[in-house]
C-alpha cells in the first residue's frame, strides 16, 4: 500500500513539474503582433504538441540578443532587413526565411484630445498636439516608417522637438493610450486592441507614405527545435491565418 502511494506521488511530481525552457518553442516576435499572435499560437497548438513561449519587443533589439546567443528558436521580425542581417552573420538559417505579412501604419489619438484624425497626418498641425509618440527608429521598423511618413508630409521638422520615443511600437502606443502623448504613429494592428479602440480613434496612413514594412520570419541556426519552428512559420502562411492577419491590421506579404 505504501509503495503504491510513493509511486503515485512520484508520478505526480513528474507530471506536475513545469516543462524546462528547452522543451518549449521560444519565439522572438515584433511588438505589432501582440494583438493577433496569441490567437495564432493557440490555433497552432491545437495541431501541435508542446508549449510555445513568445517574447515581444523591437526587431532591432532582438537581433542584438540573438547575436549574443539569446535562446530563441524562431524570430518573427517586422523588417526583413533584420532577417538578412542574422542570415549574413550566420545566426539564422537562410533556407527557412518566410515573409508572413506587411506592416500598416496608423495615426492614433485619444478621443478626449479632440483631434480630428480623419485629416490624416495633417491633423498633427493642430496646436493641441504637444507630444507625438513613435517607436525608436534606431531599432524599430515602425519608428523608421513614422519618421519617413512625417518627412514626406513636410511635418518632421515642425514636430521633431515634440516627438517622444518608445523602445518599441507597443510602448509608443502605451504612451498615447495613457495620455502621456497627445498622439501616436504606430502599427495599425495595435490600434485594433480593445483597450485602444475604447478610448481612441485611428486613421490608416497610406502605404505610399513610407517604405514597405516587410514582416518576415526565420529559424535561428543551431536550435534543437528547428522542425517545429519551421512548422509554425509554414502555419503563418496558411489561408486561414493569412485571413486572420489581414483582419488584424496587416497587409499581405510582399
Amino acid at each position: 500500500m505504501l509503495a503504491a502511494r510513493v509511486a503515485a506521488w512520484a508520478l505526480c511530481l513528474v507530471a506536475c513539474a513545469p516543462l524546462p525552457v528547452h522543451a518549449q518553442l521560444t519565439v522572438a516576435a515584433a511588438s505589432d503582433l501582440q494583438t493577433v499572435l496569441p490567437v495564432i499560437v493557440e490555433r497552432f497548438r491545437q495541431t501541435e504538441r508542446g508549449p510555445v513561449r513568445v517574447s515581444y519587443g523591437s526587431s532591432g533589439q532582438f537581433v542584438t540578443q540573438i547575436q549574443n546567443k539569446a535562446p530563441f528558436d524562431l524570430f518573427l521580425s517586422a523588417d526583413d532587413a533584420y532577417i538578412t542581417a542574422l542570415v549574413t552573420s550566420g545566426h539564422a538559417d537562410g533556407s527557412t526565411v518566410v515573409p508572413y505579412a506587411t506592416g500598416r501604419l496608423a495615426l492614433w489619438t485619444r478621443i478626449d484630445r479632440g483631434i480630428d484624425t480623419r485629416r490624416g497626418l495633417a491633423a498633427l498641425a493642430d496646436a493641441r498636439i504637444h507630444s507625438l509618440s513613435i517607436a525608436n527608429p534606431a531599432h524599430a521598423p515602425y519608428g523608421r516608417a513614422a519618421v519617413e511618413a512625417l518627412q514626406r508630409a513636410g511635418l518632421y521638422e515642425q514636430l521633431r522637438t515634440r516627438i517622444v520615443m518608445g523602445e518599441n511600437v507597443s510602448q509608443a502606443a502605451q504612451f498615447a493610450q495613457t495620455g502621456n502623448a497627445d498622439a501616436a504613429i504606430i502599427a495599425l494592428s495595435l490600434t485594433m486592441a480593445p483597450a485602444m479602440r475604447s478610448v481612441g480613434a485611428a486613421v490608416e496612413i497610406p502605404v505610399a507614405a513610407f517604405s514597405p514594412i516587410r514582416q518576415t520570419g526565420v529559424v535561428i541556426r543551431g536550435t534543437s527545435r528547428a522542425e517545429q519552428a519551421r512548422r509554425l512559420l509554414a502555419f503563418l502562411t496558411t489561408p486561414d491565418i493569412a485571413t486572420l492577419l489581414l483582419s488584424a491590421g496587416f497587409g499581405a506579404p510582399r
